[in-house]
């Protein structure tokens, strides 16, 4: 499914400047898919955070699938939302996409309201689900071409086939094509409108990995351009790669968010791993660093430093091999990933 309206958008005569003032540079841009958006953000700048989300309630019978949530998405950033299966993830972002209302608290999207305002967003806003979104009898490229056909202002449909690699099935109806090929015909009719706003569950969900490279660069070719990106995944790397900010939610509450770089310094500790003669004195080596690290040898000749790991703590660890006339065999350091975190925040126990 798609949020588009089946009509011609019209551009009023107060944008009709912007538009004609479009630079030659950004037009002469043929290779570039997103090249329009450059006028069309510039139409549909907004003030404030493109989703805010405060004190969401959301209730199936008994259950709180949604418990007092709230979060905020700033434009123009890719926003990644993690969570476990049944965290509340996907009753938020359906409330954002104006197909629930909220039974308590408030979501504004592009500063209106998802549910009032749908006319209104739905031109603007583009959600790319799961799985489904078109009928299942269309061929590939004239479905693509119908959503195009739904928006004032469509992407080139020939250069973002060719941009997702869509171009050796247009004819295949879309029930007979493969999961990742649905995956790929699914963001094509996504962005084809040129939405100011995306959600994207899953997107790389079944994806090769040429494919889900090409999904990364788009991802971050549409942010250049000024597009916000909602993105709910359960690739961590993904989310790593991709996103300016995360929220993680587990019990239909925001747990943590910030930066992957805050989350990772918030979370468990970082290592430092090195290999050496078998024996060496892990207490004198943990009472010669800073306070809050240990040592552990766990299997002989590897060690395992834990705890706040910077430059002073690597050269409290190599000062005193040296002391010792230890020369390591091995050394590095071991950042925490945002997978560790996950799991640290919302545990390792099967949902």
């Amino acid at each position: 499914m798609i949020f588009v309206v089946p009509r011609v958008i019209c551009v009023s005569s107060r944008l009709r400047p912007l538009v004609a003032q479009a630079s030659e540079a950004v037009l002469a841009r043929a290779s570039t898919i997103v090249r329009p958006y450059t006028v069309r953000v510039i139409q549909a700048a907004v003030d404030g955070p493109a989703v805010e989300v405060r004190d969401l309630v959301m209730r199936y019978g008994d259950t709180r699938a949604v418990d007092g949530l709230s979060l905020t998405v700033e434009a123009g950033t890719v926003t990644a939302i993690l969570g476990p299966n049944g965290a509340g993830k996907t009753t938020t972002i359906e409330t954002c996409e104006g197909f629930r209302s909220p039974q308590s608290g408030s979501v504004r999207v592009l500063g209106l309201d998802p549910v009032l305002d749908a006319r209104e967003l739905r031109p603007r806003v583009g959600v790319m689900l799961q799985s489904g979104g078109a009928w299942s009898g269309s061929r590939a490229h004239e479905m693509l071409r119908h959503i195009a056909s739904l928006h004032a202002h469509p992407l080139d449909v020939d250069l973002l086939i060719e941009r997702l690699g869509m171009q050796h099935y247009g004819r295949t109806p879309y029930r007979r094509l493969s999961g990742g090929q649905q995956q790929r015909l699914n963001l094509a009719m996504a962005v084809v409108g040129r939405p100011d706003l995306l959600f994207l569950d899953e997107p790389t969900a079944g994806l090769d990995p040429q494919a889900r490279r090409a999904t990364w660069e788009l991802i971050d070719e549409l942010r250049g351009h000024g597009v916000t990106t909602v993105l709910t995944t359960h690739f961590m790397d993904e989310a790593e790669a991709l996103s300016d900010q995360v929220h993680v939610v587990d019990a239909g509450r925001v747990i943590a968010s910030g930066t992957v770089a805050e989350l990772a310094v918030a979370g468990a500790q970082d290592t430092v791993r090195f290999t050496a003669r078998p024996g060496l004195d892990v207490d004198a080596l943990m009472a010669a660093l800073p306070d809050d690290t240990k040592v552990v040898e766990p299997a002989a000749g590897s060690y395992v430093v834990s705890g706040h790991v910077d430059p002073v703590l690597v050269a409290a660890v190599t000062s005193w091999l040296a002391d010792q006339d230890v020369l390591p065999g091995t050394m590095h350091v071991q950042r925490q990933t945002l997978e560790d975190v996950f799991l640290d925040l919302t545990g390792r126990t099967l949902r």
